[in-house]
């Protein structure tokens, strides 16, 4: 069965409180022992860890053009089928992006809940709930919550001011216990937050007080949705498929199709590969370690922070994370270096990613000026800005297929390097001077763009495979 209660928590902002919202809830039923299912919508390291503490369950992310309509339906059917509720958090404000969270919950018609933070407003509170409800049609409704509440009179004139009584959903006050904290690229990771679960805690018992907080499995019915299963076919899950560009633009905001390769073709079946995983290297969708296993990978993890040397491994992947917050216990961890290097002297391949690519360069300038020398893998400078670098969804082509995903960053290059390639925005040819670089030295490769693997396997497999090596010779191996 594919129906299951949901809900997409959306708000009209960034910095609203959905996170906090949507861990709140996760928290309050879990705790009651009822199986909790989140998603985030859009490209997000920080928020799913949080929703996973909460929920207890692995979280993945959901974008109609990043994932392609056929895997997130795939992904919600299947979490459908085993739990007693989906959320699912939005991304910025609910109508921004193309796709967008309201394009979201129109295509699977996931009910609205509308996240306010109503600190510093009254009767205005009404009319942006009003708006939010009816500005796009056919965006399905599941009401409004006030976030920040000052006190209970403050709920009481925000409520007032709703048109629909029934669309209200309560107020939670303000409660510096339930904050969770922030820096540069988002939250805080929640395994770095001595008190996380406590902060859940006082979240989800915020929440129990509200009209949200009070219903039963039974009452949120009014908001299942019935997922309907992915087609399957003689090469398995369709949704599972890699998401072409299309050549013509799409119809509908998000629109993509797929193409024939079976998730289960085991192209490095055989190979071990070893993940970076520690504070300084977190930037990890759940979906990508699936999609290694798919194609036949043993995955294996490592702490370039705390770990004297490479696991035996035949490839590497450095994920993004915050190796600017780490370069001391970096820099001094000088045998990791050296394992890292004799890895890459035997021409193993290594995939880096953002904060994965910063560690291989010589040297890490801080934006407060201080330098520490990391590995040396690869010639140039990294320097830490104040203000962002680059944000936004981006697609890779490589030799194999075009692999989709997204760029955000704080830090800038200098490198004598030349791009072998240069990433595109979406559906549009990579241009001389724009985009992200794909720098290769040797057998690394290295960029700042975050890659969804499902979007390609086989340009995964590429990534990870010796160069030149090729994809079918190692199916028929």
């Amino acid at each position: 069965m594919s129906s299951c209660p949901a809900i997409l928590v959306a708000a009209p902002a960034s910095g609203q409180g959905k996170t906090t919202v949507v861990a709140a809830l996760a928290r309050l039923h879990a705790r009651q022992g009822r199986r909790v299912r989140v998603f985030k919508c859009g490209p997000d390291f920080l928020d799913p860890v949080w929703h996973e503490l909460a929920s207890g369950a692995p979280v993945y992310q959901l974008d109609l053009w990043i994932n392609g309509e056929a895997d997130c339906r795939a992904r919600l059917a299947a979490a459908a089928r085993e739990a007693d509720l989906i959320l699912v958090e939005g991304v910025m404000g609910l109508f921004d992006g193309t796709p967008s969270a309201a394009d979201l919950a129109q295509r699977f018609g996931l009910p609205v809940l509308a996240v306010i933070d109503a600190g510093a407003m009254a009767g205005t509170f009404g009319a942006l709930a009003f708006g939010l409800q009816h500005y796009q049609p056919d965006v399905p409704w599941a009401g409004v919550l006030a976030n920040r509440v000052a006190s209970e009179h403050h709920a009481e004139m925000l409520k007032d001011s709703v048109r629909e009584p029934e669309q209200w959903l309560g107020a939670v006050m303000r409660n510096p216990a339930m904050v969770l904290p922030e820096r540069h690229l988002g939250l805080t990771v929640a395994s770095e937050v001595s008190d996380a679960l406590v902060r859940l805690d006082a979240a989800a018992d915020a929440l129990a007080t509200t009209p949200l907080g009070h219903m039963t499995l039974e009452d949120m019915q009014r908001w299942a949705v019935d997922f309907a299963a992915p087609v399957m076919g003689s090469e398995g899950w369709v949704a599972a498929c890699s998401a072409q560009v299309k050549e013509e633009p799409a119809k509908r905001a998000g629109d993509t199709e797929q193409n024939t390769l079976p998730p289960n073709l085991p192209a490095l079946h055989g190979q071990t590969i070893a993940v970076a995983r520690d504070a300084a290297f977190c930037f990890i969708y759940a979906a990508n370690l699936d999609c290694l296993r798919d194609l036949g990978a043993d995955v294996v993890f490592f702490s370039p922070l705390n770990d004297p040397a490479l696991p035996p491994c035949d490839a590497v992947w450095l994920p993004g994370g915050y190796p600017e917050l780490h370069a001391a216990q970096l820099a001094a961890n000088t045998a990791l270096r050296d394992s890292l290097a004799a890895h890459v002297a035997q021409q193993k391949p290594v995939w880096a990613e953002c904060g994965g690519m910063m560690a291989l360069f010589d040297t890490l300038l801080t934006s407060a000026g201080e330098r520490y020398p990391l590995w040396g893998l690869l010639p140039g400078v990294v320097t830490m800005h104040k203000r962002l670098a680059a944000l936004g969804p981006q697609q890779l082509t490589l030799a194999r297929g075009t692999l989709r995903g997204h760029t955000f960053h704080y830090s800038t290059t200098e490198t004598t390097l030349h791009h072998v390639a240069r990433t595109a925005r979406p559906n549009t040819d990579p241009l001389p001077h724009a985009g992200e670089a794909l720098w290769q030295h040797g057998s690394v490769r290295a960029s700042y763009f975050h890659a969804w693997f499902a979007s390609c396997p086989e340009a995964v497999a590429e990534l990870f495979l010796p160069p030149g090596a090729s994809v079918a010779a190692k199916v028929l191996a």
